[in-house]
């Protein structure tokens, strides 16, 4: 026993440093995206390919790993994911360091697509730190340390937006990547040293049986446990229409949120001419208010009357008016505060979709925020090449149109909401991923 390691407070905060360095290698992608449209000639599709790709390893890894985390602790799942992206960050520093400008060839797309994919595995390590974080802490307290990794981890786009224009300027862009690689090699190591699993996962590793296990982590504290399967668990939630209701809704909105953090950078200077600088100071704006109001959503959710529902529908209404107003906008000066309006809604409603995740499937609440986690930010992937296609059929103007996909996703998603909240549900036996109580197998 005496080799037990960690407290609940050290794991949240060594959870959140991992998950917001998991975003370094995504953060270069949408400033420097022109860099390389200039040096290979990308058309509009193949830059909006290239900002999206790291989404796509970071949303689908999310299942999977997430569900490692009841195995094994999320230690060994958040250095891997990690590594990967450290992988794929030493590939991009390689390549610009050797071929940066003249020696980039339009040949060389799928190698920058293949390392971007690495990179994103960073953004996967969000599901695998809630589960991590959920572990740690009692129910009583696990919505605030839930809303902390959430909130502080996600700072991390916005932050960094303000930070590489500047990079840029001083270093250049093989220099910024070299600075990203060390932040992201250092943010990685340490998380290996702080790092630790939950005491049930540790004792495990000590060679306790399972049971002896469970009993001695209750007494230090811990309630959650890993759930009798898994796999069951995600099978019952997918036969769940409501879950699927909910895919979307967190498709629209943190989907959309990993979406326009890649793709504003390129509006910015696309549409409006802005300098780069100018450009990540705004995306800065945007993706910081977004990550700060998911905080403020989580607590509206709880004070109002059928809070999950009601703050869903007032932050997707807020939304709609971002995305109207923006697919209109030829100044700046309409355009910003229908970006404020856009982080605002994406922000409370990404809160609001996990309040309802329980109260909608609570037979497999665990499955379905598998679901919800994962595929929802499948939508950073998807979008930004439908913003692409809009300019590269429209031109310039197409970078305002583009925002009617924003327009259409939120008139779908108040549908889902305005569906989940009246139609009546239907009583049916809970499967958590997480139990306090019940039979325990162990690794299987």
């Amino acid at each position: 026993m005496s080799q037990i390691q960690g407290t609940p407070n050290k794991a949240l905060w060594s959870a959140t440093l991992g998950f917001f360095v998991g975003f370094a290698a995504v953060a270069l992608f949408g400033p420097t995206a022109a860099r390389f449209q200039q040096a290979m000639g990308l058309s509009p599709m193949a830059v909006g390919f290239l900002v999206a790709v790291p989404a796509l390893s970071g949303s689908l890894l999310r299942i999977p790993f997430a569900a490692w985390v009841d195995t094994t602790g999320g230690r060994k799942p958040f250095l891997v994911l990690l590594l990967l992206s450290v992988l794929g960050m030493v590939g991009f520093t390689l390549v610009v360091y050797r071929l940066y400008p003249d020696g980039l060839t339009p040949g060389l797309y799928p190698v920058l697509l293949l390392l971007g994919v690495l990179c994103g595995c960073g953004i996967a390590t969000f599901t695998v730190g809630i589960s991590q974080v959920a572990y740690w802490f009692p129910r009583q307290r696990q919505g605030r340390a839930l809303a902390i990794f959430a909130g502080v981890g996600n700072l991390a786009p916005g932050l960094f937006s303000i930070l590489l224009p500047l990079a840029l300027a001083g270093f250049g862009l093989a220099g910024s990547y070299l600075i990203w690689l060390v932040l992201l090699v250092l943010g990685t190591l340490l998380y290996a040293v702080l790092g630790k699993n939950a005491w049930y996962f540790q004792l495990l590793d000590q060679g306790l049986a399972p049971e002896a296990a469970r009993a001695e982590a209750r007494r230090r504290g811990q309630e959650l446990f890993p759930a009798v399967s898994v796999v069951q668990s995600l099978r019952t939630s997918a036969r769940v229409w409501r879950t699927w209701a909910l895919v979307w809704v967190y498709f629209t909105t943190f989907g959309g949120f990993i979406a326009l953090t890649a793709w504003l950078p390129t509006y910015w200077v696309g549409f409006y001419g802005m300098s780069p600088i100018k450009a990540g100071l705004l995306t800065a704006l945007y993706s910081l208010l977004a990550s700060v109001i998911r905080i403020g959503g989580g607590i509206l959710s709880d004070t109002l009357r059928e809070g999950g529902e009601n703050t869903a529908i007032l932050s997707l209404l807020i939304m709609l008016v971002g995305s109207i107003e923006l697919t209109g906008a030829e100044q700046y000066e309409l355009a910003l505060p229908g970006v404020i309006l856009m982080a605002a809604g994406m922000g409370i409603c990404n809160a609001a979709v996990f309040k309802l995740v329980p109260q909608e499937v609570p037979q497999a609440v665990g499955g379905a925020a598998g679901w919800v986690g994962g595929l929802g930010a499948f939508g950073g992937f998807a979008i930004p090449p439908a913003m692409a296609f809009a300019v590269q059929d429209l031109g310039t103007r197409g970078y305002a149109i583009g925002f009617v996909t924003f327009t259409f996703l939120a008139l779908s998603s108040l549908g889902m909401i305005w569906v989940l909240k009246y139609t009546p549900k239907t009583a049916e036996p809970r499967l958590s991923l997480a139990v306090a109580v019940g039979k325990d197998t162990g690794r299987d």
